[in-house]
């Protein structure tokens, strides 16, 4: 992993990287630092919750500027989507990510931090022909790191006991 930060190839090769692993295991952390590389490095990026992304898209459709939303999302060059998973989405709203991440597909980098497995995905997107081809394109140019045996980076407290 280590290579890949440094070289920088996944910007240059427009591939996307896929971390999936327990709450905890440092997703978000290692995403944000890949990101924050990127735009060292002079590449545009964006940092967005996924239920924050589909809240975003779902509102355009009311003042009918899902192309604009869509069009701005696809021009990072580095976009950076955590906690995909945590909220279930209309068909609509799958629709319209499914839109953006076509038209990111090997012309951007994506980062995407779940802690669902991909066979789990169908559950929040509720399509599974759509959620097919979503992780199809998502996978073909992509690094998955599968950090599912991490254990949480958060210390348990003990409890108080009065």
């Amino acid at each position: 992993m280590i290579n890949l930060y440094d070289n920088l190839d996944y910007m240059s090769e427009h591939r996307n990287i896929i971390r999936i692993g327990p709450t905890g295991a440092g997703k978000t952390g290692l995403a944000t630092a890949f990101l924050i590389q990127a735009i060292n490095s002079g590449y545009k990026g964006r940092f967005i919750l996924f239920p924050e992304l589909i809240q975003m898209l779902y509102r355009s459709i009311a003042d009918h500027s899902e192309e604009k939303v869509i069009k701005t999302f696809a021009a990072y060059d580095c976009l950076l989507i955590d906690e995909l998973g945590y909220v279930e989405v209309e068909a609509l709203q799958v629709g319209l990510f499914f839109t953006l991440m076509q038209k990111r597909h090997k012309k951007k980098t994506t980062l995407l931090t779940s802690d669902l497995g991909f066979e789990q995905w169908n559950s929040f997107f509720k399509n599974e022909h759509l959620t097919a081809a979503l992780i199809d394109r998502l996978t073909e140019n992509s690094h998955v790191i599968n950090m599912k045996k991490c254990v949480s980076l958060r210390p348990r407290l003990e409890p108080v006991i009065a």
